[in-house]
């Protein structure tokens, strides 16, 4: 898909949900959720690479924000510079350990972090707040409403949509995806895939603590939660929900998920039961997620539309 497209149709959902979600808070929460999953997708969709330590790099962005903000007093702008970069720095070094395994063992180093950095996260109450986590989280006196904080959100997401457009859509997009695809070929051509692949670690860190900055200022609160393995479940679910290797589906995986668990949770107290047993379903109907799904539909569609080809005459002396 063209990249203005692809970026006209993230501009409409953040324009639309203000006109079908009441909340201002819920419609900030896909946003934010779907800029987490805008990371992780660049890892997994376009590198392959399968990491669970996506919540490492949200809960450093929640907690950067919410120290300088609480006990700072630093601008907000700087303050969510800031959260960028500390999750950018965490994925370097995180990126820089796991990279050097693949498959399996890959994916049990992230997850070794991401329960590292729970414990410290836990352990270090003088600094993180520990199980309280970080409390009284301040917004701008501009943002003092949900719905201007979701203008803000909504600026924000498409700054950082359209960058990462331009990073997958550049030759070191493609690069991600040669790799993704055929690491061995691509070693053979002569890529680094160390570097290439350390990079996008470094961007998924900084949009993911991006989102976790943003997060911790919409709820006033930078929990524990946010740095939990639990989170970087939940991001890796909204991503494969949505579909991988295409921008766009993370924001559709992200609001799927939380309108869904926002609706169950109404509904049944153990909504999580529900959740997951729909989650099964998407997993085992739709390999592709959402957009892979909207894809058949539409091709469905338009082959429909198609019309058929006259058939040749039969030649003379043919039987019927």
């Amino acid at each position: 898909m063209p990249r203005k497209i692809t970026f006209l149709l993230a501009l409409i959902v953040t324009l639309a949900l203000p006109l079908f979600m009441r909340s201002g808070s819920l419609a900030s929460e896909v946003l934010i959720y779907a800029l987490a999953a805008l990371g992780c997708n660049l890892l997994l969709g376009y590198t392959g690479l399968l990491s669970f330590g996506q919540g490492i790099f949200f809960g450093l962005g929640s907690y950067t924000i919410a120290i300088l903000l609480t006990r700072l007093q630093l601008p907000m702008p700087l303050a969510l510079l800031a959260a960028i970069g500390m999750g950018a720095v965490g994925a370097a070094v995180v990126g820089w350990v796991a990279i050097r395994q693949r498959g399996t063992y890959f994916v049990m180093l992230t997850l070794a972090f991401a329960q590292m950095f729970y414990f410290v996260a836990y352990t270090a109450s003088g600094l993180t707040g520990g199980d309280n986590g970080l409390l009284d989280v301040p917004r701008p006196a501009f943002m003092d409403t949900p719905w201007k904080y979701y203008a803000f959100v909504a600026v924000m997401f498409l700054i950082a949509f359209g960058l990462l457009l331009r990073v997958t859509d550049s030759v070191f997009g493609r690069t991600l995806l040669a790799i993704r695809d055929n690491e061995d070929r691509a070693a053979a051509v002569g890529y680094n895939l160390k570097r290439f692949k350390l990079l996008a670690f470094v961007i998924s860190g900084a949009v993911t603590g991006l989102a976790g900055g943003l997060h911790a200022m919409m709820t006033g609160i930078a929990p524990l939660s946010n740095a939990e393995y639990h989170t970087s479940e939940m991001i890796l679910v909204i991503t494969v929900i949505g579909g991988t290797g295409n921008l766009f589906a993370s924001v559709l995986g992200s609001a799927f998920y939380v309108l869904l668990a926002d609706w169950l949770s109404t509904l049944w107290p153990r909504w999580l039961l529900l959740l997951g047993l729909l989650l099964i379903g998407v997993s085992i109907g739709m390999q592709r997620g959402l957009w892979g799904l909207g894809e058949a539909a539409w091709r469905r569609v338009f082959r429909n539309k198609t019309p058929s080809e006259p058939k040749a005459p039969a030649a003379q002396g043919e039987k019927a």
